[in-house]
């Protein structure tokens, strides 16, 4: 079973990126989706979740420039980034599990991460 993540590059303020999240091995289509990220010397924080009812959840920190999606027949997750900010620099993860957790913890499948750098 492998997350594989991509879409992440260098971006300057206010402009957009689109992360995606290809599952394979197994289908995650009765599974929460969700998105964490970790910036150098922090924490790894909670971004974005989807239930596979396409109930969503956001951090604070990005609600309203950031969306989640998913599409169960490709087996992948979105995460539609608009309006980026130098403090959304960081490594973004996918993760799969079992609830629409803002918790790392209830996740059991975690990508590799992609960099997102946000120039100012």
């Amino acid at each position: 079973v492998q997350l594989q993540a991509s879409g992440g590059g260098l971006v300057q303020a206010g402009g957009s990126l689109r992360l995606s999240c290809a599952a394979s091995g197994r289908t995650f289509s009765s599974e929460s989706m969700a998105w964490f990220r970790q910036a150098p010397g922090k924490e790894r924080e909670f971004v974005a979740a989807m239930s596979w009812s396409g109930a969503s959840t956001y951090a604070d920190s990005v609600k309203g420039r950031f969306t989640i999606s998913r599409d169960n027949a490709k087996n992948t997750v979105y995460l539609q980034m608009n309006s980026l900010k130098p403090e959304d620099t960081a490594v973004y993860y996918c993760a799969a599990g079992d609830s629409r957790s803002i918790l790392p913890r209830p996740y059991y499948y975690w990508g590799q991460g992609t960099q997102v750098t946000v120039s100012s």
